[in-house]
């Protein structure tokens, strides 16, 4: 029986986005859509829809990012809204928004809370740190319409993560970050490491781009923030890969991709309706076809997809015999294929040997409480 599809991240407006932070990752793929307007239009929205939603699951999750996907404006989710509707045969929908805040309103804010997306905000916290590289086109800073943001999605009592870049900056600052998060209350927080490759020297990594010592430093310090914040052996913030590592050590898949065994779990869909295995593979290399030609779950399905997600698998032979391994199993695999390190060596396994040593007794002890808690 086929693999359902029930994780799609969708580009509705491509790579177009209305800031022009220093880190993205994303900027340049304007390169694969020459010539055109980055904007998903009603066909494409709708066959997308019909295929997710008519097959045979109760469940299915979309992500909607970018680029900066409020460019499309609060008339094309709703659009997207009633399609899910048309065509749902009884599943639940989830709808999860990734912004960089930039154009929330209360119009935007009341939307959300209404139709219950859960919102990922993109903030590295206080001014001072997430303005070092996150600025506007005019190369001004972006924190204060972002700080408002977050004002305006909490009034409104929309769901809200803050999504958090930790480069070669904020890295010096994971306490100064957790308290402005927790003070805005942002309890719930994903931190995401940073490392691209150099443009001028591919043999080494962009300037912007966290070591791997000093992220394993980051990590330890945070995972004593976190503890510290522990009432009752129950924890009052949640930050996803702690989590994550957490239903490893209880016996569970983790939720978050980059711990488990293989990749290809997802699919990205472009604007235009073009389907790759990963978002951080939108390459051409990595484009699986186009649902108006194939429909999502053949592209899931494929063997390009398939090949994707045994790269995972392939890892350097340091991880064959490290102690880690089934805790990591080497990390993202675009933080292995891009490292300036050795070929296939994840550029943050420093960080993990430090950072695993460190948490180790006290995640088995916090999974031994809550499996003796279910008996």
């Amino acid at each position: 029986m086929p693999r359902p599809v029930m994780d799609i991240l969708v580009k509705p407006a491509g790579p177009d986005c209305n800031l022009a932070c220093e880190y993205c990752f994303y900027s340049g793929r304007e390169r694969l859509f020459p010539g055109s307007k980055t904007r998903m239009n009603g066909e494409v929205l709708e066959i997308m829809i019909s295929q997710l939603m008519t097959q045979p699951v109760e469940q299915v999750s979309v992500g909607w990012q970018g680029g900066e996907p409020t460019l499309m404006g609060i008339p094309f989710f709703r659009k997207a809204l009633g399609l899910m509707q048309r065509y749902t045969r009884g599943k639940t929908v989830a709808n999860g928004l990734q912004t960089n805040g930039m154009l929330i309103d209360k119009n935007w804010a009341k939307f959300f809370k209404e139709f219950h997306f859960l919102i990922g905000l993109s903030i590295d916290g206080p001014e001072h740190v997430h303005d070092h590289y996150r600025h506007a086109r005019g190369g001004q800073g972006s924190w204060r319409k972002a700080e408002d943001a977050v004002k305006r999605l909490m009034d409104e009592g929309a769901e809200v993560n803050a999504l958090t870049v930790v480069n070669d900056y904020s890295v010096n600052f994971p306490e100064e970050i957790y308290g402005f998060h927790k003070s805005h209350g942002l309890n719930f927080m994903q931190f995401i490491p940073c490392v691209e490759t150099d443009t001028h020297d591919p043999g080494k990594a962009a300037p912007f781009s966290v070591s791997g010592e000093m992220y394993g430093r980051f990590l330890c310090t945070l995972f004593d923030l976190w503890l510290a914040d522990f009432s009752d052996g129950v924890p009052t913030t949640s930050i996803r890969f702690f989590e994550s590592l957490l239903f490893k050590y209880a016996g569970f898949p983790p939720t978050e991709c980059t711990l488990l065994n293989e990749c290809g779990t997802y699919v990205v869909v472009e604007y235009n309706g073009d389907v790759y295995a990963c978002d951080f593979f939108v390459e051409p290399e990595w484009k699986i076809g186009n649902l108006r030609e194939t429909p999502l779950v053949l592209l899931m399905n494929s063997e390009r997809q398939r090949q994707f997600g045994l790269l995972k698998a392939d890892l350097h032979e340091v991880c064959r015999t490290c102690q880690w391994r089934e805790l990591c199993r080497g990390g993202c695999i675009k933080d292995r294929l891009r490292s300036p390190m050795s070929a296939n060596l994840n550029h943050f396994c420093v960080a993990f040997k430090m950072f695993f040593p460190y948490a180790d007794a006290r995640l088995r002890g916090l999974a031994d409480d809550w499996k003796r808690k279910q008996e």
